[in-house]
C-alpha cells in the first residue's frame, strides 16, 4: 500500500533528532521509526505504566498520540522539517484492546498537497493485518 509518488527526504535519525528537540521531556526511542519508505512510515511504541488504563490496556489518548505522531512523521519525512505543520483533524476508531506490549502505527500518505496533508494510520500489535485502531489525520501545512 506504499506509494512511489512521494520521495523521502529525511532519515530515521533526522526524525528522531527533530522529535527529541521539538518535544523535550518526552521519552524518545531511537528505534521508534522502524520503517520509512515512499509514502509510508512505521513507528513502534513501547507503552509506559502511566499510559495504561485499568485492566492493563493502553489508553485511548496514548493511541491517539501515536497516530498523530505517525502522521506528523510521514509528512515530515516527505516535506522536510516543517515545525509549524499542525494537526487540523484527527478521527479515531478503537477496534480492539491494546495490551501493555509494543504496538505499531503504520502511516500512509493519502494526499500531500500544498496546504493540507491527509494520512491513514493503522495501529496494530502482533499481526499487521489485524488493526487495533484506525485513524484518519489531516495536517495543515504552513505557507512557504
Amino acid at each position: 500500500m506504499t506509494s512511489t509518488n512521494h520521495k523521502v527526504v529525511l532519515s530515521a535519525q533526522q526524525l528522531v533528532d527533530f522529535f527529541a528537540e521539538a518535544f523535550p521531556g518526552h521519552e524518545q526511542d531511537p528505534e521508534q521509526f522502524a520503517v520509512i519508505e515512499p509514502g509510508f512510515v512505521r513507528i513502534r511504541q513501547r507503552p509506559q505504566t502511566a499510559q495504561l488504563r485499568p485492566g492493563g490496556i493502553v489508553s485511548g489518548p496514548t493511541q491517539m498520540a501515536l497516530a498523530d505522531r505517525a502522521a506528523y512523521a510521514v509528512i515530515l519525512a516527505h516535506i522536510g522539517i516543517v515545525p509549524m505543520a499542525v494537526t487540523s483533524n484527527l478521527n479515531m476508531s478503537f477496534l480492539r484492546g491494546v495490551r501493555a506490549e509494543d504496538f505499531f502505527a503504520d502511516a500512509y500518505l493519502i494526499k500531500l498537497g500544498r496546504r493540507l496533508a491527509t494520512v491513514d494510520v493503522r495501529l496494530w500489535q502482533d499481526d499487521e493485518s489485524v488493526p487495533v485502531a484506525q485513524s484518519t489525520v489531516t495536517y495543515a501545512l504552513p505557507d512557504g
